[in-house]
């Protein structure tokens, strides 16, 4: 059951979700019924690893769903085009309205949020989290320096393949600090059209690096 979940979900924690359905099965296995107790077991255990993981998780199934979505439709279209799609070919990719393409991503913009322990490296031996990644201004790190120097070479390309209104919202906001609100009356859009511009943004990135990267 660990397959495809995010790495900063321990399989030691699945074990333990897994023992309170062992034990519920314990208690409520009715012998009488004829069922074998690992048929039995093994649906409540199942069903007490997935209620755990839904009750940790503050974003809803189908939202994630919809990130994956996007992403592997921007894939796709990137991998075509070789350059930052428009809303309307995205939309088309994914055979949905515009109007219906920025709901979504308003919807998924929560998704682009990162912890700082989640790990980003799909080799178990290497794995590492982002907040490994982060620069220690106090350390000089020659080895550090060079892998910065090529992710921004890596961010660098892919915000040039970008339209220029999602990269101006990037620029805007993480560059200059502005708001979402500030950079919509930069831009003479509403501050909803600038969260789905940044989420479409942001999107892209990711999988444009975690293209550069497999």
């Amino acid at each position: 059951m660990s397959v495809g979940l995010p790495a900063t979900i321990e399989h030691a924690d699945l074990v333990s979700y897994g023992m309170f359905g062992l034990i519920d099965a314990v208690e409520k296995f009715d012998l009488g019924k004829g069922v074998k107790f690992e048929t039995y077991a093994i649906a409540r255990i199942k069903g007490a690893i997935i209620d755990e993981l839904r009750s940790i998780d503050w974003i809803p199934r189908s939202v994630r769903s919809k990130a994956r979505d996007v992403e592997r439709a921007l894939t796709a279209l990137e991998t075509r085009l070789r350059r930052s799609p428009s809303e309307s070919e995205l939309a088309d990719e994914m055979g949905i309205a515009v109007k219906d393409l920025r709901t979504t991503l308003t919807q998924v913009s929560l998704v682009s949020l990162v912890a700082l322990d989640e790990s980003f490296s799909g080799d178990d031996s290497e794995r590492q989290a982002l907040v490994d990644t982060l620069q220690d201004h106090k350390a000089a790190d020659p080895e550090s320096s060079y892998e910065v120097l090529e992710q921004r070479a890596l961010l660098a390309g892919a915000l040039d393949r970008m339209t220029e209104r999602e990269k101006t919202v990037i620029v805007l906001y993480y560059f200059e600090g502005m708001t979402l609100a500030q950079i919509g009356t930069v831009l003479g859009v509403t501050e909803s059209r600038v969260c789905q511009l940044h989420t479409k943004a942001v999107l892209g990135l990711r999988a444009k690096m975690s293209e550069r990267s497999a």
